[in-house]
């Protein structure tokens, strides 16, 4: 690499990790099904089945956001193993945490003139 390409390739890196806690932060939730999921569980811990009706998901991109999410320490999976098994999800305290931060987010929002529905507010 050239001296301009090396200095630039630095700049870049040096921008990108004063940044890189909110970068890193939506890198764990910032997809719309990982938020839907997060919303979802809001008030408390759900099945499958469950979120799959709250988010309108279809199982594998549901199944894809949990599993991210778990992987993320977001989300919390429990699973039951007596007959019929059940698996639960319900929100981590980083979840929750998050939750919060977001719900400052939707008032920013809904301040600076994002559009958004009453009926579906944040808390």
């Amino acid at each position: 690499m050239s001296t301009d390409t090396d200095s630039r390739q630095q700049d870049i890196e040096q921008k990108n990790a004063d940044a890189c806690p909110v970068i890193e932060a939506i890198d764990q939730v910032g997809t719309p099904w990982r938020m839907n999921v997060i919303f979802a569980l809001d008030d408390g811990e759900k099945r499958f089945n469950e979120l799959k009706r709250a988010t309108d998901a279809r199982s594998k991109t549901l199944s894809d956001a949990l599993d991210e999410l778990v992987e993320n320490d977001v989300v919390v999976r429990r699973m039951e193993e007596d007959a019929p098994v059940a698996v639960y999800y319900d929100l981590t305290t980083k979840g929750q945490e998050l939750l919060d931060a977001l719900s400052e987010l939707d008032e920013w929002a809904r301040d600076w003139g994002a559009e958004v529905p009453n009926e579906f507010p944040i808390r």
